[in-house]
């Protein structure tokens, strides 16, 4: 072969080769805020349920699901929508895709649509629409009710109804920030996300009244406005004033209002609001501020009166009701409620028509309960239910998620009510969600695993059997994806398994020794390890392990879905018992050859930032360089609600509040710490980090700081691109 040909072989070879390399990640292809996020994730379908007809919305048209099959068949257009909504079929867009749309009637081909401008209901057989609505820009929440059509919506700090015809109803019209009316209350804790509450046949609205005139005013600012401007937010720090809490029940075609008459002085947290099937009674889950006295109380819709007491629960710690009832459909005078009075988190049956004398009974761990109603322990076992999709009434079944296979995963089961018989409906692998049909025959399944990148199946609840929607090809083949492996620890108790997610560096080399970052959340409430894709690694996770470190995550205790007992041992002293655990995994990290243990780093934020800071102080020789979010340095500066559930207030505890005070222990600092906050954080407020920098600088010690000016308590958008930009070149610059 003449020496000319052999080059241009040799060329082409080498060519092919670089042609198969694989490529490296982008923060933009791996967070949210990425542009090219999108391109990167699983592919997914994305439904809805008319009644139990399962329906595919695609962007332009919507199509029916065969349960048994998975075969399609075209519902209608887009492109037909448009003419339906505006009378004719040359119309100008009023819709722009399908994946919003919403089947409010189980049993009529109706449609509804909302846009900016109006709310529509579109029969979808005749081809007209039926019923339409009109919106203004300035309507604040929205809770809208298919039985009667009426939409309840805040204005400001005002609460109004707009009825099915149109008019506009005031429900109230003295709403200040000291006055809030129709908006979630108690700083969102309790399981609460809004403050509307339509009664099953639309004709009363309940709703929050939130009176805050007595909570200070912290000083967030604009920096918007030419000369710098204030921002009221109020914000009640734990052992301060707290708002107080009334519950209305407004009456569209009175236009009055009937206010229920609560114990606001024994019992200030009014959560979880449940209608009663008939819609004459409103059941309260009430709590004592001190969060360790809990009662079920059953008041009348129409005078406002308390009836009864239905059911009461008091621990030595804190009792954490965070979900309402759950009435049989089949019989209205029975509903379902989570407990943890046993130990972990179940199903409990009550009985509303049979009384008892109120005798009290011991749980578990302390807990006592009295009983004023009959009440049956559903489930049980050392496990949790995670959640209630809803009931299947052909079964007389209730759906739930649990974790009754492992603690890592979330599976679904159908459970008699009658007997308490399971049965699961899905594999038994991985970590599913997804939604009930209306009617309860059928449920969308979606899920992962480690081995799994992402399904979608339509089941029957009745069988477990059905088909496959889509099975999602891996996006990120062709990348330079690192190994991810997950495992478990003993906690600092020595009995308590704990379990971690381990995310190696690309290209792993057994034989050298890596930069170590360990990624903390570690508070209640939340998880970072479980059995889904990846183990539930983060996209900056896959970056930093793209850059040559080592990853590793622990969930200590403190975390959820492990029992009250797992989760309370916090109690009084939170970042104790968390840090003891965290350094269990950071002694299994050390015992590794390939673990640099002078290279050891830590990033976390929000409960996640107080550890990293904490873990940066009282193990100074540990951590060598720290990047903490949106911190908590001193409990005492955070919200009533959650400070003092687990805290106690600072003058019942002021041990326990010091321990925790990480302004104290900046004496400590050795390695390289940078905070960084939003500059109007409201949940974790700037006087956290900014009284921790004072601190710093009167013991001497250097600190890094950025801030996002207009920034609240997490980034998005191009935001988070630039914040974890920032958090990895920390790391490169000081770890590396």
């Amino acid at each position: 072969m003449k020496k000319t040909n052999l080059l241009i072989v040799l060329s082409l070879f080498s060519l092919t080769l670089m042609g198969q390399e694989k490529k490296n990640f982008t923060l933009n292809d791996l967070l949210p805020g990425g542009n090219t996020f999108h391109t990167l994730y699983p592919q997914t379908v994305y439904t809805t349920w008319w009644g139990d007809q399962c329906v595919e919305t695609q962007t332009d048209a919507c199509y029916t699901v065969a349960p048994n099959t998975g075969k399609k068949d075209l519902l209608f257009t887009l492109e037909q929508l448009n003419g339906w909504a505006a009378g004719n079929e040359t119309a100008s867009k009023t819709v722009f895709h399908c994946y919003n749309l919403a089947f409010p009637y189980p049993d009529q081909p109706l449609v509804k649509i909302q846009t900016p401008k109006e709310a529509l209901l579109i029969d979808f057989k005749a081809g007209k629409t039926v019923w339409r609505q009109a919106l203004k820009p300035e309507m604040g929440h929205k809770d809208w009710n298919s039985a009667s059509r009426h939409l309840a919506f805040t204005l400001g700090d005002n609460l109004h109804v707009l009825t099915a015809d149109g008019k506009d109803l005031a429900v109230s019209n003295d709403g200040s920030n000291d006055l809030v009316y129709g908006k979630s209350v108690h700083r969102d804790e309790f399981g609460i996300s809004k403050g509307t509450f339509w009664s099953p046949d639309g004709r009363q609205l309940a709703f929050y009244r939130m009176d805050q005139s007595m909570v200070p005013d912290y000083p967030q600012v604009d920096i918007s406005t030419r000369i710098t401007t204030t921002l009221p937010c109020k914000y009640p720090m734990a052992g301060e004033k707290s708002h107080e809490v009334t519950v209305g029940v407004y009456t569209p075609e009175t236009q009055g209002t009937v206010w229920l008459k609560t114990e606001n002085d024994a019992y200030c947290y009014l959560t979880n609001l449940t209608w009663s099937p008939d819609g004459k009674h409103i059941y309260l889950f009430e709590l004592n501020r001190d969060q360790n006295d809990m009662r079920l109380a059953r008041y009348n819709a129409a005078t406002g009166e308390r009836e009864q007491v239905c059911y009461e629960e008091t621990h030595p710690k804190y009792v954490e009701p965070t979900t309402g009832l759950y009435f049989l459909p089949w019989d209205s005078r029975k509903a379902l409620f989570l407990s943890q009075r046993n130990g972990y988190n179940h199903l409990y049956l009550m009985d509303m028509a049979r009384t008892k004398s109120g005798e009290k009974k011991n749980g578990t761990g302390g807990a006592t309960y009295t009983e004023y109603t009959d009440v049956r322990q559903l489930t049980d076992g050392e496990w949790v239910v995670l959640n209630v999709a809803g009931f299947n009434p052909k079964e007389k079944a209730v759906i739930i998620r649990s974790n009754e296979c492992h603690p890592l995963q979330a599976d679904w089961n159908s459970v008699k009510i009658a007997s308490g018989k399971r049965k699961m409906l899905d594999g038994g692998e991985g970590v599913h969600n997804g939604l009930l049909s209306t009617g309860g025959t059928y449920l969308i399944d979606r899920y992962s695993s480690p081995k799994i990148t992402y399904k979608v199946d339509l089941l029957s609840t009745a069988t477990g059997k059905g088909c496959n929607l889509i099975t999602a090809n891996d996006p990120w083949i062709g990348f330079n994806v690192p190994e991810i492996t997950s495992g478990s620890i003993k906690a600092a108790d020595g009995q308590t398994d704990l379990f971690y997610r381990m995310v190696k560096p690309v290209n792993f080399d057994p034989t050298k020794k890596y930069p170590t970052v360990v990624y903390v959340y570690g508070g209640p409430h939340a998880h970072n390890v479980d059995a889904s894709r990846n183990y539930l690694a983060r996209g900056w996770e896959i970056y930093m392990a793209q850059k040559g470190y080592l990853i590793f995550v622990l969930d200590n205790r403190g975390s959820e879905h492990r029992g009250r007992d797992f989760e309370n041992v916090t109690f009084r002293h939170l970042g104790v018992e968390e840090m003891k655990d965290q350094m269990e995994g950071v002694k299994y990290l050390k015992s590794l050859p390939y673990v640099d243990g002078n290279r050891m780093g830590v990033h976390g934020w929000s409960f996640g930032g107080f550890m990293t800071t904490n873990l940066m102080l009282t193990y100074p020789d540990v951590f060598k360089v720290g990047v903490a979010g949106g911190p908590v340095i001193d409990w005492q500066y955070y919200e009533v609600m959650y400070g003092e559930r687990y805290m106690d207030t600072p003058q019942d505890n002021p041990e326990g509040y010091k321990g925790s005070n990480l302004r104290l222990k900046a004496g400590n600092m050795k390695g390289k710490l940078q905070i960084i906050i939003g500059n109007n954080d409201p949940i974790c407020v700037p006087q956290h980090t900014l009284s921790f920098l004072r601190a710093c600088i009167d013991a001497g010690k250097q600190v890094d700081f950025f801030t996002y000016p207009g920034g609240e308590h997490n980034m998005y958008g191009q935001d988070q691109i630039h914040l974890h930009e920032r958090i990895s070149q920390y790391f490169d610059d000081y770890l590396k």
